[in-house]
């Protein structure tokens, strides 16, 4: 949070938090985040449209002239939210976006979900009514934000430690101030620490002149995964989306009004007409692009990016449960050292930085952020270079302030500009504040293009996909019932929420007695084989970077470990969707290349030559093809052109013959759910026992539903009754 302290200053906080103590007692109750009771039953089956059916309702409506309401550029954050925003008030939306999904700044953040204590100390001592509103928007937003996605964002205490006797009655008042803006909003009281207690909640800290620390609390979450939760809901509400396509121009009538644009398809160059009521730009840093294709040669930029490198550390250099916030580096900017996925990350810088994809992050700035660690790591802590298992820049698409001579004094509040041809620009803001950023866009967007929308905005209370059937408990009934480690099953759980249940439908097993499912992409992570299915049937993955990049975060949290599971990614989803030797290279190429950016080195000479023949390239193992992607496999048009061979008939825990598939979803076609005796029939046609004892075959049946907790007079949802013949084969 917090600057320089000057003594004056420092009077006027005590007496200012001298005065207000009594009111604090009765003003700053935090009210707990109550998550309702969930169903303790997996979830209903939902397939989304895979991203060739999405194109195909782009052409088919080009075909029939058929209008969207919005077409919404951009599928970061932002416009993720305003297709999420639109598409639940009724709206017919298109989303769409040149790279990946959160491809940009929306998977490149610092991970916290804050109101941001440094800019309440700038609206306080400058007088900036415009910082203080950003703060108290966010802070009501870092509510929602927790609520309507619990699985993928926590709570998290932050130390601030303090080594100057004197700064803790300012600490302790601005931290007291930011839980009073917060008001019914807030989530936890911050609290002073005593030295000892300061050091047995945070050991690695230096302990020499510490006085004490002050903790305050604001929220964590898992980036790109909550991008592609607000992507998935949208298509959930009925938005077409779809990654991996270019608007190459926008469309305008005789009288200059933006009335759509003409997309490309990035692999296989094909264009589309789109016809859209209105058109919002949500590129974030790259909004100046589509603003200069809106009027070439004239167009003024209106963001100013700044550049935010963070590094990964390994866990052992901060508590699991803890953070810290570093509020006076040697340059006066702020850094945060924060738990995450298991390890730990420290950033950011903040500095001007051109316009570009995957920027790289600088050796200075590397070197920066380590040597703040090392100011505040106790000296028998050995920060070393060679720690550093991941670093990335991510751009931050800052308003521009005429008037500013600094990053630092940009303002991060978000702007919703129109252009004279109607296009609707939003930019600025932080992930945070993305619900409220995209709910101005279509508030904004209904008024200009006069749309009808059924409800009013409905997203602070919109659930997002995987909440529903989510409870922090459930990764033991995901142990239970197939069999992974509780590492495994606690990752899945808080990456996929209840969609947990579907990922392991792909899973296959083990071979071994313990685990019995789960195999892992490698050892030292959870990431596990059925979650590279899961991305390419479910979640648009289309390339070997989106997986390793936004769909898991394993080149967030170990650039070398990607690396390593890199060719089995590349093998696994190249049978899924299949990709000749050539594309599979290129991937490699490619992916490599990204994690340059990562932090890694660049490849060396015959580096592809050494791993080629592990790609899948040379016997492709088509026989482990899930069959629930089959149909994807078909129609790709990155597929060979000879014939995929199809999947065998085998019953391992993960996979089941075609024909198995097809007799399922028949069973399955007009009903959510079957009776006990309809399960048995169907496994019995199945053939999935090897003896004809019929009753032998219904005790087990008998007792693998009760195993379940299902009673005689239930009935059988569709995942459940894979779940079943699980439970039965093994």
């Amino acid at each position: 949070m917090f600057g320089a302290i000057g003594r004056q200053r420092l009077a006027y906080v005590a007496a200012a938090g001298t005065a207000g103590a009594t009111t604090l007692v009765f003003y700053n109750r935090a009210t707990p985040i109550d998550h309702k009771p969930v169903s303790t039953r997996p979830p209903p089956p939902w397939t989304p449209p895979s991203r060739l059916e999405m194109i195909q309702k782009l052409k088919d409506a080009a075909k029939s002239g058929e209008e969207f309401d919005l077409l919404v550029v951009g599928g970061g954050a932002t416009g993720a939210g305003v297709a999420v925003d639109a598409a639940t008030r009724g709206l017919k939306v298109a989303l769409v976006d040149r790279d990946d999904f959160a491809s940009g700044t929306s998977s490149k953040s610092t991970k916290l979900v804050h109101g941001g204590v440094r800019y309440l100390e700038k609206a306080v001592w400058e007088l900036d009514y415009e910082q203080y509103k950003l703060v108290r928007e966010a802070l009501h937003e870092r509510r929602v934000f927790l609520t309507t996605a619990p699985y993928l964002s926590h709570m998290l205490p932050i130390m601030l430690p303090v080594y100057k006797w004197w700064k803790l009655p300012y600490y302790w008042a601005g931290c007291k101030a930011y839980d009073i803006l917060a008001g019914k909003d807030n989530m936890e009281s911050s609290y002073l620490m005593s030295k000892g207690k300061a050091m047995a909640a945070f050991p690695m800290i230096k302990s020499d002149g510490l006085v004490g620390a002050v903790v305050y609390y604001d929220g964590q979450h898992n980036d790109s995964r909550m991008n592609m939760a607000l992507i998935m809901t949208a298509v959930k509400y009925g938005a077409v989306v779809s990654n991996y396509m270019n608007v190459s121009d926008l469309t305008k009538d005789a009288n200059g009004k933006v009335v759509g644009a003409e997309i490309t398809d990035v692999f296989t160059g094909e264009k589309i007409p789109v016809k859209a009521k209105g058109v919002i730009n949500a590129t974030g840093p790259f909004s100046d692009e589509l603003l200069a294709i809106e009027n070439p040669g004239k167009h003024k930029p209106i963001v100013a990016p700044s550049s935010g490198v963070h590094i990964t550390l390994p866990k052992y250099y901060a508590p699991q449960k803890m953070g810290l916030l570093d509020a006076q580096t040697s340059d006066g900017r702020v850094i945060f050292f924060l738990p995450w996925q298991g390890n730990v990350i420290a950033g950011t810088t903040d500095s001007p930085s051109p316009v570009e994809r995957d920027p790289k992050p600088s050796e200075e700035d590397v070197e920066w952020v380590l040597d703040e660690v090392r100011r505040y790591l106790s000296p028998d802590i050995h920060v070393r270079r060679g720690d550093v298992l991941s670093a990335w820049s991510g751009l931050r698409p800052l308003v521009r302030d005429p008037k500013a001579k600094s990053s630092q004094a940009l303002v991060r509040n978000h702007l919703i500009h129109i252009s004279e041809s109607g296009l609707i620009t939003v930019a600025g803001g932080k992930w945070t504040t993305y619900r409220e950023m995209a709910e101005d866009a279509v508030n904004q967007a209904i008024k200009t293009f006069d749309l009808k929308p059924k409800n009013e905005c409905i997203t602070h209370t919109v659930k997002l996909v995987g909440t529903d059937g989510w409870s922090s408990n459930m990764y033991i009934r995901l142990i239970q019932s197939f069999g992974i480690e509780t590492q495994v099953a606690q990752h899945l759980s808080e990456s996929y929420g209840d969609r947990a249940w579907t990922v392991l439908s792909y899973a296959s097993s083990t071979g071994q007695r313990w685990p019995l499912q789960g195999v892992r992409l490698i050892n030292t992570y959870p990431y596990i084989e059925a979650e590279v299915h899961y991305a390419c049937a479910h979640e648009f993955a289309q390339t070997a970077v989106d997986f390793i990049a936004r769909r898991s975060r394993l080149s967030f949290l170990n650039a070398g470990a990607a690396l390593d599971a890199l060719p089995r990614v590349i093998q696994l989803m190249g049978d899924d969707l299949g990709w000749d030797s050539k594309r599979r290279r290129t991937e490699w190429a490619n992916a490599r290349d990204f994690l340059v950016s990562m932090g890694l080195p660049p490849q060396m000479d015959g580096e592809l030559d050494q791993v080629k023949g592990t790609l899948g390239d040379v016997n492709p193992l088509t026989n482990k093809i899930p069959p629930a992607i089959k149909d994807i496999i078909s129609s790709s048009p990155l597929a060979t052109s000879a014939p995929l061979t199809p999947p065998k008939a085998h019953h391992s825990r993960g996979m089941f013959s075609v024909a198995d598939l097809e007799k399922v979803k028949k069973e399955f076609a007009d009903k959510t759910s079957i009776t006990r005796n309809e399960v048995k029939i169907l496994l019995e046609d199945m053939h999935l026992f090897e003896t004809d004892d019929v009753v032998n075959m219904n005790d087990i049946v008998d007792g693998a539903l009760h195993d379940m907790g299902i009673k005689r007079t239930e009935k059988i949802g569709f995942e459940q009754f894979w779940q079943a013949c699980r439970m039965v084969l093994f």
